[in-house]
């Protein structure tokens, strides 16, 4: 998804590719949930979070797309991923969880990987970076708030409430905007593909910290920093230098650390 998106995304504005994701992963929600479960697809026992949760993906969908206008999909995806420790230091502050050594350890490594990555004199676009950073930053809120509403919120439900959000946020940006387009079929089918993906994902995902664990998962997702450095280089041949590998590995080694001794312990 996040090499199609940087492919749309660099063509169309972020707001009218986001709008037409969401639109169809709406579409695709009620075709594939509603025949079977009705009104338990709308149906939330604490809406206002639920609606909290679906305007902060929204927003970080924005500066994600903004962020892959301008930088490749390997260092921003890595960026993104500081969203991990920023779970951990709001679950700190907010859900009065301890905070081990290990973790502050794990968070530091993490924001040391983000500096090997967007170094002074490297080739990242400097508007792109702090576009990721307000992407992670954003994710936070929406992360804290799954994990706060997974014991109240049927999965179908949060799922529906994501794509609404988000279609009314996207359409309403998009109505500020220039947005000729003309898709060919190729395009067509990443949009497709981007309202079907979207609507898997975050099933999946939802599902799974229904089962296991946040800890216990992480060393799972930190895997997507690899496959979006591949997907960089096989679809923009983009080859991170040196130095951003070395800190795309911090940020991945220091997390799933962080996730493992949180699980074990």
């Amino acid at each position: 998804m996040d090499a199609a998106g940087k492919y749309l995304m660099t063509k169309y504005n972020v707001p009218l590719v986001a709008a037409i994701r969401y639109g169809l992963n709406l579409v695709l929600a009620l075709a594939v949930f509603a025949p079977r479960h009705g009104a338990v697809l709308w149906r939330t026992h604490r809406t206002p979070l639920v609606i909290l949760r679906g305007a902060a993906l929204a927003v970080a969908t924005l500066f994600m797309g903004l962020a892959l206008q301008r930088m490749p999909v390997g260092e921003t995806v890595a960026i993104i991923y500081l969203q991990g420790f920023g779970v951990m230091i709001a679950a700190g502050w907010f859900l009065k969880e301890k905070i081990s050594v290990v973790g502050w350890l794990a968070a530091i490594a993490g924001f040391a990987g983000v500096v090997l990555i967007a170094r002074p004199g490297g080739e990242l676009h400097p508007l792109g970076v702090i576009f990721a950073l307000l992407a992670a930053a954003v994710s936070v809120v929406y992360i804290l708030l799954s994990r706060v509403l997974a014991s109240s919120e049927s999965t179908m439900a949060m799922l529906f409430y994501l794509a609404v959000i988000g279609v009314i946020f996207f359409t309403v940006m998009a109505g500020f905007q220039d947005n000729s387009f003309a898709f060919t079929t190729t395009e067509m089918a990443l949009l497709f593909f981007l309202g079907a993906g979207s609507l898997a994902g975050h099933f999946l995902l939802t599902s799974a910290y229904r089962y296991a664990p946040a800890s216990f998962l992480a060393p799972f997702n930190y895997s997507h920093i690899a496959l979006a450095m591949v997907l960089g280089w096989l679809v923009y041949d983009h080859v991170p230098d040196g130095w951003a590998i070395l800190g795309m590995g911090l940020i991945a080694t220091s997390g799933a650390v962080l996730a493992l001794y949180t699980h074990l312990t």
